[in-house]
């Protein structure tokens, strides 16, 4: 039997600004998309899990973009870290504070998770 992606998708408002947490799994991989408002795409990140005999931490490039760096490559090491998958994240934030975007993103993240797969962020 043939293997079907999953969509997941979350949103939260804080202060009157939404943020939405889209993620779909692939068999090997899951594809992250993090926005404020609209779905658009935004900064590009890419990780991919390592064996413990190479690195602990997961190897992370950024693909696109400069504004989200640290968020995207922040939450695709983490996902690549905890599923053992390949994970794309885009970030796509206007006016949200990185940091602050962040705690909510991975909060989003983990009610998915927990719901979707069983695995925690």
């Amino acid at each position: 039997m043939a293997y079907r992606a999953k969509i997941f998708h979350e949103e939260a408002t804080e202060e009157g600004v939404s943020l939405s947490a889209t993620v779909m799994e692939l068999k090997n991989s899951y594809i992250v998309l993090l926005s404020e408002g609209d779905e658009s795409l935004g900064t590009l990140a890419v990780s991919i899990p390592t064996r413990p005999e190479i690195s602990r931490m997961p190897i992370s490039s950024t693909l696109l973009g400069e504004r989200s760096v640290v968020t995207a490559r922040f939450i695709a090491e983490r996902l690549a870290a905890v599923t053992n998958k390949m994970v794309l994240v885009s970030v796509f934030l206007k006016t949200v504070d990185e940091a602050r975007a962040s705690h909510i993103f991975v909060r989003l993240l983990e009610k998915i998770l927990k719901g979707g797969s069983g695995r925690e962020p």
